[in-house]
């Protein structure tokens, strides 16, 4: 297994992108670390995973908490695979955003991924290899309204991705940004409703919405040894979608 005697920790992992990268990395191999708020939805991962043979364990944590963040890193240790996939999704035209979700974003798309970033480096650069995978939206380069504020912060990731691969690459730490398209998770499904989900799929080349796992598998991609020569790099998986 490709991922064998590696640990791959994944923020926003109990559900949607993130629970399925959970699932593949295990059954690649990894030992995985779960990590969100709620640990309802923590613990059915860990046993959907653990059913499968797979090993896993779970931390609570929010990230915008910084204390939080230090627990949960010195909790998960250290790591071979950081996947930064949890993220604050604020929903407001500019001229209406509160400065309250505003500042919730920051904490937990940029700050969180930066700080858990400076925790977690250190090991991998002392060991000569690792991966940490950022993922991003298609809102980091294409103006949609009402999501200033969550574009803004992806376009921070998609920033540090590029500075973190040149501060770590020359150690053995790659960096890279993975870009879902429209993806059906069931956040999207329920909030999109059926008439907003087709309109949805009719923006990718394919006609249709990715399945979380395929965006799994391209993080997956990633963090394998299959892209060792990949770094710094930001890989769109959205059927298209940037080019129409």
């Amino acid at each position: 297994m490709e991922l064998a005697d590696k640990v791959a920790l994944i923020t926003g992992s109990t559900g949607g992108i993130g629970g399925e990268t959970a699932q593949v990395m295990a059954a690649a191999g990894a030992e995985v670390v779960i990590t969100g708020r709620d640990a309802r939805r923590g613990a059915t991962t860990v046993e959907a995973i653990r059913n499968k043979g797979g090993v896993a364990r779970f931390v609570a944590a929010d990230l915008a908490d910084l204390t939080a963040l230090r627990r949960l890193a010195e909790e998960a240790g250290a790591v071979d695979i950081l996947v930064h996939n949890a993220a604050v999704f604020p929903n407001a035209p500019t001229v209406s955003q509160d400065v309250e979700s505003f500042d919730a974003a920051l904490a937990a798309n940029v700050r969180a991924p930066y700080f858990l970033t400076a925790a977690l480096a250190p090991a991998m650069i002392a060991k000569g290899s690792g991966s940490i995978i950022n993922v991003s939206t298609l809102g980091a380069r294409v103006g949609m309204p009402g999501l200033s504020v969550y574009s803004a912060t992806k376009a921070a990731l998609e920033s540090l991705t590029r500075a973190w691969a040149a501060e770590f690459s020359p150690a053995g730490v790659r960096v890279n940004t993975v870009v879902p398209g429209p993806t059906g998770t069931d956040g999207v499904l329920a909030s999109a409703g059926e008439e907003g989900t087709r309109r949805l799929a009719r923006t990718t080349l394919l006609g249709r919405l990715a399945t979380p796992r395929e965006i799994a598998e391209v993080i997956l991609f990633l963090a394998s040894d299959r892209t060792r020569f990949i770094t710094g790099a930001t890989i769109a998986a959205g059927a298209g979608r940037p080019a129409i």
